[in-house]
């Protein structure tokens, strides 16, 4: 595990809301740029994963059928870094996934999550968490915004109680301001601030929306762990004077993800939701409407295969409206963030997924 400095950093005044405003709309203008050349998959071809349906309607008891699954194994690698998957968008399906990581964590466990803003519509069902949450008697957790109603602790509280975040404790990490962990080997940072009541967790789930980002390309468990665990200091930080985009906010993005990585080695674990696939995060009060359909549940102890994978079955798809989406990914570079992440040793792109 990597050093945890546990110095309290003194909560600093939120940006205020014509701040914010000014730069999103700065970012608004320049999203509409072309991007990268597409990163396209290979043909699907018959490579779609099979799974038993028993009982279908019309069937006789016991009788099975084989039905086609949303997930996409074409570019599964035997031997890869493990990533189990489901397209059982149930909180069946999402307790199953996660139990087949065999993950046992210690200590008070921090269940990693965006509740979504107020106005928002796509932030993860919270029933769909319900089964995980209880087996783990786990605490549902985040990080104030430099805006709207999630820029204080009281705010956020009444947002996630608003949006059915109320059969766990929430813990608003950064209300009392801030800790330092480490980073070692960045290119753009040395430390990260994470909200001070990150230390009294032992273990961490990340359980990551996937979907389109409108700085990132697209959010999944690095976004989740970096941006979404930092105080509004280090998000102004990460995010920079100007709301930057591209490969230096990327690199940063990423640094402050492997600090908590550093932090907390094997008591770390990491879901993706793979659904309501907007364009927009979670954080976005008006956000697109998503722009295609639902695909899965995936879980990987290795969270570079993990939103690789997750990535990947968006490619895959043959939804038409994956390309909203990937339009979003490319015009802002955000494969890079795994690129530079494999660089920087916090997994394998090189994955195996494993229907469970």
């Amino acid at each position: 595990m990597g050093k945890r400095i546990v110095q309290q950093v003194e909560r600093r005044p939120r940006m205020e809301r014509r701040s914010f405003v000014v730069g999103a709309a700065a970012l608004a203008t320049t999203l509409a740029g072309c991007g990268r050349a597409s990163d396209a998959p290979a043909s699907s071809g018959d490579n779609t994963a099979q799974k038993e349906n028993a009982n279908e309607p019309g069937q006789a008891e016991g009788e099975a059928s084989m039905v086609e699954s949303r997930i996409k194994l074409d570019r599964s690698t035997p031997g890869g870094s493990k990533v189990y998957a489901t397209d059982d968008l149930s909180a069946e399906g999402l307790l199953m996934v996660f139990q087949a990581l065999d993950w046992t964590p210690t200590g008070k466990v921090a269940i990693k999550l965006h509740m979504g803003e107020e106005g928002n519509t796509n932030y993860l069902d919270p029933e769909l968490l319900r089964p995980l949450v209880e087996e783990l008697d786990g605490t549902f957790v985040d990080t104030t915004v430099l805006y709207y109603a999630r820029s204080t602790a009281d705010g956020y509280r009444r947002v996630a109680a608003d949006h059915g975040f109320t059969y766990a404790p929430v813990d608003i990490l950064d209300e009392d301001g801030g800790m330092q962990l480490s980073i070692e080997g960045g290119r753009q940072l040395s430390s990260a601030e994470v909200g001070s009541h990150y230390a009294d967790y032992g273990s961490m789930v990340s359980v990551a929306h996937f979907k389109g980002h409108g700085m990132a390309g697209f959010g999944g468990t690095f976004k989740n762990l970096a941006i979404g665990l930092a105080t509004c200091p280090a998000k102004r930080q990460v995010h920079g004077a100007n709301f930057d985009r591209g490969q230096v906010f990327l690199e940063r993005v990423v640094e402050f993800a492997k600090g908590v990585f550093d932090d907390l080695g094997p008591s770390m674990a990491c879901v993706n939701v793979i659904n309501k696939l907007s364009v927009d995060c979670d954080c976005d009060a008006h956000a697109a409407a998503p722009a295609m359909g639902d695909i899965g549940i995936m879980a990987s102890l290795d969270p570079v295969a993990l939103d690789r994978a997750s990535l990947d079955q968006i490619y895959l798809s043959d939804d038409p409206g994956k390309d909203e989406l990937t339009e979003r990914i490319e015009s802002l570079d955000g494969a890079f963030a795994l690129d530079y992440a494999e660089e920087l040793g916090l997994g394998s792109q090189t994955y195996e997924l494993v229907l469970v």
